[in-house]
């Protein structure tokens, strides 16, 4: 299982294949699979991988990964909204199944689709008692409100976003949430907004709420931001069981 940057991609050179990853985090990831040969993987990234570098840098992923034997399904968009949290998190997820272990003929391997849950909102997953300090400050909600105008007079939609309990999903938290919540502000009634605490990030991200989170909140608003969705990996992960016992690869 892991997750890696794509930017250094762009540096790639003509050969569509292992060496045009070195240099990068996926370089890491090719070496251990060429070691160990596990009988499968998961990587999961940024929905605009598919499309970065027009499309190149995943040619170059899809082609190494086939130099190593592994048979790769086309990769999946999944959105975590489609699988019971209200979060509009689009992340690309690629498996890979060592062909050593598959028959000369096997099926396509499907991925999960979730289904959208009618009734789930923000409220789900808010805490029922949240301290001030989550208050933005008055210093702070000014600057949102300006820099939202500023940017609506330049016609783009840039900003804070604002959600209340109502809300059907909020905006993908990221690991810069700590700065100022801008992805993802709660309504507050006669009060400025304020920041999702870590625990309902938590909840955003999929982990159950017995999870203890050991470090301070400015490392937790990062760690979670980085997350992947739990309940997606975990789905994704139950149909590759499925796929792997089809064919006694377990």
């Amino acid at each position: 299982l892991a997750g890696f940057p794509c930017q250094p991609f762009s540096n790639a050179g003509l050969k569509l294949g292992f060496e045009d990853t070195r240099g990068t985090l996926f370089f890491n990831i090719v070496s251990i699979l060429k070691v160990k040969r596990p009988k499968a993987f998961m990587l999961e990234n940024v929905k605009s991988l598919g499309s970065h570098d027009k499309g190149r840098t995943m040619k170059v992923i899809l082609n190494t990964l086939d130099e190593l034997n592994y048979y790769v399904p086309n990769p999946k968009i999944l959105n975590a909204y489609h699988f019971g949290v209200p979060q509009n998190r689009e992340r690309i997820i690629i498996v890979g199944f060592n062909k050593d272990y598959l028959p000369k003929s096997y099926e396509e391997f499907k991925y999960p689709i979730g289904e959208i849950i009618s009734d789930l909102s923000v409220g789900d997953i808010l805490e029922k008692e949240v301290n001030e300090k989550y208050t933005i400050s008055d210093k702070l909600w000014i600057g949102h409100l300006e820099r939202k105008e500023k940017h609506l007079e330049k016609g783009n939609g840039f900003g804070f976003s604002l959600f209340n309990e109502n809300s059907r999903y909020t905006s993908t938290i990221s690991a810069r949430y700590y700065k100022d919540g801008s992805e993802a502000l709660i309504e507050q009634k006669g009060k400025n907004p304020r920041m999702l605490t870590p625990r309902e990030c938590a909840r955003l991200q999929g982990f159950p709420d017995d999870y203890i989170i050991p470090v301070s909140n400015a490392q937790a608003y990062k760690q979670f931001g980085n997350s992947v969705c739990i309940n997606v990996i975990k789905q994704v992960a139950k149909k590759m069981i499925d796929y792997m016992e089809k064919y006694n690869m377990i």
